[in-house]
């Protein structure tokens, strides 16, 4: 019986060295892509390159088109190739993903002061935290909320395109709206569902390697987009 508790002690802490290795790794590529889409957004509008590529003086050009589709286009790629693409493939997209993501978020800096940018990221970061330890922590499952979540969001990603070309002011502010409980209940599910595949011991290699990088980008995408919702309502012009 002596015997047993030392095994069952033994597991618990490879679990949890397992999980805070992946969890580690998580925030390391998200935290990455984070500081490559805000100096390449920053960079682009300071230097007005965002503006002489995107747009001419009848309106945008091919390239902002381009550059404002290309995001949505590379992560479905990704999500769609996951499993058969290996991790170096996976995480030359991830960065390839933040670059355009970043030159596409350049118009941010040309609408709103730098200050309120500033502001808004600091509210996010703790809005997003919150939401994280939340849903790491609860013996609640979530799972069924993900699911309704989700359906939100992409009904949120067709009207956001067809907005695109519409110019609704007031579909912009209720795409908003939903996004600040859409994206803060989605950190909280998507947490408690990598907490489940953190402490799988059979992921390993590569496997493991390619899940933490999927986690990176989903809770950095979950951030960006509680960031502008927030930005739409505070940010000051």
């Amino acid at each position: 019986m002596e015997y047993n508790n030392y095994e069952i002690l033994d597991t618990e802490v490879n679990t949890f060295e397992l999980s805070k290795t992946f969890f580690a790794n998580v925030y390391k590529y998200m935290f990455m892509a984070l500081a490559i889409t805000g100096v390449v957004a920053y960079y682009s509008a300071s230097t007005g390159w965002y503006l002489d590529i995107a747009f001419t003086e009848a309106g945008m050009s091919p390239v902002g088109y381009i550059i404002a589709f290309a995001p949505l286009a590379v992560v479905i790629f990704i999500q769609a190739r996951f499993q058969k693409m290996s991790f170096g493939n996976i995480f030359g997209l991830f960065i390839l993903y933040s670059v355009i993501l970043g030159i596409s978020l350049s118009f941010i800096f040309l609408i709103y002061t730098g200050a309120s940018i500033a502001i808004t990221f600091f509210v996010t970061a703790g809005a997003f935290g919150s939401m994280a330890l939340m849903g790491y922590y609860t013996k609640t499952d979530l799972s069924k909320m993900g699911s309704l979540l989700y359906m939100l969001f992409f009904g949120m990603i067709i009207a956001s395109v067809a907005n695109f070309f519409m110019g609704s002011d007031t579909l912009d502010y209720v795409i908003s709206f939903l996004g600040l409980f859409v994206f803060t209940g989605l950190t909280a599910w998507e947490m408690q569902r990598m907490k489940q595949v953190a402490s799988n011991t059979e992921l390993k290699g590569d496997e493991r390697k390619k899940h933490e990088l999927m986690g990176g980008l989903t809770l950095y995408i979950l951030f960006i987009n509680l960031f502008l919702s927030i930005l739409r309502f505070t940010g000051e012009r």
